[in-house]
C-alpha cells in the first residue's frame, strides 16, 4: 500500500463510516480493486481509530456530561445517598446506562461471529447484497410518521434492540450508522435522539472490534508508520465533517436519500 492508496481509503472510511452506506463494504470493494490482501487488517484498525477520534471530538460535550454525571452518582452511591431510580431520572446518567445495555448484544455477536465476519469481509458478493438491504432499511424510514421518544422515554428494550442491530452490522455492506439510526426511528425515537444514541453507542463497539482485531495481527499485517498515519488522520478529518453532515440530514428527516446510492453500488458490486 502506498501513500495515495492510504489517503484515498482514509477518505472512503471517513465518508462511509458515518454516511449510511457501509464503510466496511466500501473498504472491501476498494481494497479488492487495489489488489490489497495482507495489510488490510492493520490498516482497517487504524482508519477505524481515526473515525473513533472524530466521534469523540464531535460529541465531546455529551461525553463530558456523561462522565460528570456518572462521577456524581458514584460519589452519591459511596455515601449511600443515591438510588438507581434517581440515576435513571438523570438524562446523562440514563444515557450511559442505555449505552452499556445496548453494547451487550453487540459485544456478544461480535465475540461469537467476528471470525465468520472476517471471511465475509473478503466477499464482494455479500457486500453487494447487504448494501441493497441497507438501502431498503433507509428507504423505509421515509414512511415513519411519528418520532416521539427522547432520552427520557427511551427504554431498556429499545437499547437492546438497537444494540442487536448494531451487532448484525458486523456483516460488511450493512451500514452500522444507517441500520442503528433506522432502528431507532422505527422504535419511535425522535431524530436527534436516534442519531445521538447511534454514534455514542458506536464508541464501545469500535473499541471492542479493534481490540479483537489486534489479536489477529501478524508481522505481515503491519504497515509503515507514515502509511498508517495518513489513513488514520484522513479518516478522522473527513469523518468529522461527514458526521456533522449526517446529523444535520437526520434532523431534517432525509436519511432515505442515501438509499438509491446503496442500491446502485450494491448492484454494481454484484455485477462486478
Amino acid at each position: 500500500m502506498d501513500s495515495f492508496q492510504a489517503i484515498f481509503l482514509g477518505i472512503i472510511q471517513g465518508l462511509t463510516e458515518f454516511l449510511p452506506v457501509s464503510s466496511s463494504g466500501h473498504l472491501v470493494i476498494f481494497q479488492n480493486l487495489f489488489g490489497l490482501k495482507e495489510p488490510e487488517l492493520f490498516f482497517d484498525i487504524s482508519v477505524h481509530v481515526g473515525t473513533l477520534a472524530a466521534i469523540l471530538i464531535f460529541f465531546w460535550k455529551d461525553i463530558r456530561a456523561i462522565i460528570i454525571s456518572l462521577a456524581h452518582f458514584t460519589v452519591m452511591a459511596l455515601k449511600k445517598r443515591g438510588s438507581f431510580h434517581s440515576v435513571y431520572k438523570d438524562e446523562d446518567a440514563k444515557l450511559a446506562i442505555l449505552i452499556v445495555v445496548g453494547s451487550i448484544p453487540t459485544a456478544i455477536i461480535g465475540f461469537l461471529f467476528h471470525k465468520i465476519a472476517d471471511t465475509l469481509f473478503s466477499s464482494v458478493v455479500v457486500v453487494g447484497f447487504m448494501l441493497i438491504i441497507t438501502g431498503l432499511l433507509l428507504w423505509g424510514t421515509r414512511f415513519i410518521k411519528k418520532d416521539r421518544k427522547s432520552i427520557n422515554t427511551f427504554s431498556i428494550r429499545d437499547a437492546l434492540i438497537i444494540g442487536l442491530v448494531q451487532g448484525v452490522a458486523i456483516i460488511p455492506g450493512i451500514s452500522r450508522s444507517g441500520s442503528t439510526i433506522a432502528a431507532g426511528l422505527f422504535l419511535g425515537l425522535n431524530r436527534e435522539t436516534a442519531a445521538r444514541y447511534s454514534f455514542l453507542l458506536s464508541i464501545p463497539a469500535i473499541l471492542g472490534a479493534s481490540a479483537l482485531s489486534l489479536n489477529n495481527l501478524s508481522a505481515n499485517n503491519i504497515l509503515p508508520l507514515k502509511i498508517t498515519f495518513f489513513g488514520a488522520f484522513t479518516s478522522c478529518v473527513v469523518g468529522y465533517w461527514a458526521l456533522k453532515l449526517l446529523v444535520k440530514i437526520v434532523k431534517h428527516g432525509r436519511i432515505q436519500i442515501f438509499a438509491p446510492y446503496c442500491w446502485v453500488i450494491g448492484i454494481l458490486a454484484l455485477i462486478w
